[in-house]
């Protein structure tokens, strides 16, 4: 059983290994002639491929691999073309009264994956084959989505599109500054991200809509803007002061999201920086999750939140290249203050910028330690960052707030001003 079945300078397959991938590509077959017989239970159309057919496409995927190697390269592609033609009939037949189609795709793509089966591609076969029966089992669902989407949301889906696919690929990866701090794909990059991830949290507030309860509003609030969260609820607790433990909550909520998101930036651009910022930062983070969980579960006395943050748009491209130029305008400042001031100036400059935007100067500061800035300066500058944004939410709050707003935001904020102070020390002195 262990004998070769095949053996060329490029391909070698043994009996044993022939069985075992034979096996695979049925288990596959059966899988999609599964999906595809359930789907047309209750069509008066029955589709030409169920789950014998979808297992014999496989069978002969298999032997038109072996006689191809066996007997002649030429099998191979006159199977394919007799593949292409069965497909083409059934599916000329069965337009008229049903123009589907995804049958017919669905046997070309069985037939392709026996075909990497038998070639050893086991994991990749197996990977395309749960994404194919994912997509085709999907279909109800899709429709329902499609349907739900609006001719904003679709043109805002297919300008990300083109910015990810068509503009971001071509941009050149160089510096264009005498500091060489700016990069075009870096700045290309930060327009995906930020857009990115303004168009995930629109998804998740369109989807869960104004029911989906005041703790997860901050947080999702919060990965679009903590300052306006902030704002929202300031407002929504002047208007009705009894609601303050609940618009408090949700204040939190964002501003935990917002520390979480500066460790996650720091995560993904600067592994050294983020092993740095792993204990100062969770400090920070803890701090403000603690009041947000103390407010949330001592709330039940008073009604809950009914309120609808404001969608937008949903993918803000004018923020994203704001962004972009803010991220770049940083990074020159930046490795001009180095150069000229020294780290003073790199603090002032962190401390102003944070003011308005805490993501780039994270951004910023990630791509420059290790390279010109010192580790323990772009820790200290990161703490910085997030206690001098929090200045502005705390701003927002005292101004927009109610009276038991304001105690219970400088209460909050307190803790976390003095969880700041021990991220300090720790990066300082420990």
């Amino acid at each position: 059983m262990n004998d070769i079945l095949i053996q060329t300078p490029d391909f070698e397959i043994t009996q044993v290994e022939f069985l075992i991938r034979l096996l695979v590509g049925v288990g596959i077959g059966l899988l999609l002639g599964l999906e595809r017989e359930h789907a047309a239970l209750h069509k008066t159309v029955k589709p030409f491929a169920g789950i014998r057919t979808f297992t014999l496409i496989i069978l002969l995927a298999f032997l038109t691999m072996l006689l191809t190697f066996m007997v002649s390269t030429w099998i191979l592609p006159i199977t394919v073309i007799g593949v292409f033609i069965l497909i083409g009939l059934s599916y000329f037949i069965t337009a008229k009264d049903s123009a589907d189609g995804t049958t017919e795709i669905s046997v070309l793509i069985a037939f392709a994956l026996g075909i990497i089966t038998f070639l050893g591609f086991i994991e990749l076969a197996l990977a395309v084959t749960m994404i194919a029966v994912g997509i085709l089992s999907s279909k109800i669902r899709l429709q329902n989505f499609v349907g739900k989407i609006t001719t904003e949301e679709l043109v805002a889906i297919i300008r990300f599109g083109v910015i990810a696919l068509l503009i971001f690929p071509f941009l050149p990866d160089q510096v264009i500054d005498p500091y060489g701090a700016i990069n075009l794909r870096e700045v290309g990059l930060m327009i995906l991200l930020t857009s990115g991830l303004s168009f995930i949290g629109y998804i998740l507030m369109r989807v869960f809509g104004k029911d989906y309860g005041i703790l997860l509003t901050g947080i999702v609030g919060g990965i679009i803007s903590s300052t306006m969260v902030t704002w929202i609820f300031a407002k929504k607790s002047k208007e009705e002061p009894l609601l303050a433990p609940n618009c408090i909550t949700a204040i939190m909520a964002a501003s935990a999201v917002m520390v979480l998101r500066i460790i996650i930036w720091v995560f993904l651009f600067n592994r050294e920086l983020f092993n740095g910022l792993l204990i100062p930062g969770g400090v920070v983070l803890l701090a403000s999750l603690a009041p947000m969980f103390y407010f949330h579960f001592n709330k039940s006395k008073n009604k809950d939140v009914d309120i609808e943050m404001p969608l937008g748009n949903p993918l803000n491209l004018r923020t994203a290249l704001i962004f972009a130029v803010l991220y770049a305008s940083i990074l020159f400042i930046i490795n001009f203050s180095n150069d000229h001031i020294g780290s003073s100036g790199i603090y002032l400059t962190t401390a102003i910028a944070s003011l308005t935007d805490v993501n780039a100067i994270t951004i910023s500061l990630t791509k420059l330690v290790g390279d010109t800035l010192t580790l323990k300066t772009g820790l200290n500058a990161i703490i910085l960052a997030t206690l001098c944004n929090t200045i502005i939410k705390i701003g927002i709050a005292l101004w927009a707030g109610s009276k038991e707003l304001r105690k219970l935001v400088t209460i909050s904020y307190g803790i976390i001003f003095f969880s700041g102070l021990i991220a300090f020390a720790i990066i300082n002195f420990i």
